[in-house]
């Protein structure tokens, strides 16, 4: 695959900006919110039952490791309650890529990917086509560092 110079400018801002958020917090959050609101307010659920990210409902709402997730219905709700594990992103919604390479970083609802029936998210579309060249690999060593990225 031929990259673009711009392409490559961005991908290493992108891992610029995980290295430096990892080392200016001395310990994140096990889940990745915005005040509080869990994967920027997208309804978990929604990616595996309508395949794409869906804004969820602020009155529509569930506690869950600290941060508050959003749901676009009652449904969905209650389908993370009863399996929260099966719905929630992995290593808490960070991007997918910079915890495979030993950082954190906040992610894009559209940058999403579902691998053997769990959801990753990445910084954004162009971080998660350079994480699906090594899908498998990234997901390997993201497990192996999660969660100590988050120290």
């Amino acid at each position: 695959m031929v990259f673009s110079r711009r392409r490559v400018l961005r991908h290493a801002f992108a891992a610029g900006l995980a290295t430096l958020a990892t080392a200016v917090h001395a310990s994140k959050p096990p889940v990745f919110a915005n005040d509080g609101t869990a994967i920027n307010g997208y309804d978990p659920v929604a990616y595996f039952t309508q395949s794409a990210p869906v804004k969820g409902n602020r009155d529509i709402s569930y506690d869950w490791h600290g941060s508050a997730w959003l749901f676009a219905t009652e449904q969905n709700k209650s389908m993370f309650i009863e399996n929260p594990e099966k719905y929630a992103p992995q290593y808490g919604g960070y991007c997918a890529y910079a915890v495979a390479n030993g950082a954190t970083a906040k992610t894009d609802p559209d940058a999403w990917t579902i691998v053997d029936d769990k959801l990753y998210l990445n910084f954004n579309t162009d971080v998660r086509a350079t994480w699906q060249q090594d899908t498998a690999g990234n997901i390997s060593r993201a497990n192996a560092n999660w969660p100590d990225v988050l120290k």
